[in-house]
């Protein structure tokens, strides 16, 4: 019987700091001196989202690979049924089953992927605390604002990534040297007038001249919606379970 489970939470977080104290003085002095400060930060961050368990997860102690799907700039909000509107969340909701712990975080409503790093790690580490994760899969993909999100999570802490999957977002050339050991399959559509085509081919080109393994689909009728076409192919799902860290 198939189990679908879709849950959803307030993760509640705080970070704090040890506190240190210099015992400097406040310089009266005219001219440029040497200084340094240091403060105890505390900061709470809080995310909803969407967890599904793969069928078989109650039975026994395996671990189970991990995906974390970014959604596009439409679902942001306080509404976790958005989510499901398009990638692996809606085919869970339509009643298709996946082998992976699927984590499907919301956006706050006023932000974007990538001012949420520490936030979502921060989640990856939850889950894979409180789940059985094989933390040498875990694979990271999304979707326009999600793609986005995708490149700059990967490039930013690349050792947590067995694979990523960026559909019609944008990275920073400068940093793909990071991703070398990260396989990568980038999808775009050529007629995309959102997300300019040109993204994608910079960071794949960028991936493969830093001698990493870069795969990429190109979609040479489709326009911004590269994602539905994308998420429907078992071949994405058979790629991402050959990839281990």
């Amino acid at each position: 019987m198939k189990k679908t489970v879709l849950f959803a939470a307030v993760v509640l977080f705080v970070l704090s700091a040890g506190s240190h104290s210099f015992g400097q003085d406040t310089v009266r002095s005219p001219g440029q001196h040497p200084q340094s400060l240091e403060k105890t930060v505390t900061k709470t961050v809080r995310i909803k989202y969407l967890l599904y368990l793969p069928e078989g997860y109650e039975n026994g102690d395996k671990k189970w690979p991990l995906m974390l799907f970014l959604h596009g700039a439409g679902e942001r909000g306080d509404d976790l049924e958005l989510v499901k509107m398009h990638g692996p969340p809606k085919l869970v909701a339509e009643g298709q089953s996946f082998p992976f712990i699927i984590v499907s975080p919301q956006c706050p409503e006023n932000s974007w992927w990538t001012y949420e790093m520490e936030t979502l790690v921060l989640l990856l580490d939850e889950i894979a605390t409180q789940y059985r994760v094989d933390r040498k899969r875990v694979y990271l993909t999304g979707l326009s604002m999600g793609g986005y999100g995708t490149w700059s999570l990967a490039t930013r802490y690349p050792e947590r990534f067995a694979a990523i999957a960026p559909i019609c977002g944008d990275g920073t050339p400068y940093l793909a040297h990071r991703l070398k050991d990260v396989p990568a399959w980038v999808f775009h559509g050529a007629k995309d007038e959102v997300v300019s085509i040109r993204n994608s081919e910079d960071m794949v080109a960028a991936i493969r001249k830093n001698k990493g393994s870069a795969r990429y689909t190109m979609y040479p009728n489709y326009g911004h919606n590269s994602w539905t076409q994308t998420y429907k192919n078992p071949e994405l799902y058979k790629w991402f379970l050959s990839q281990s860290r």
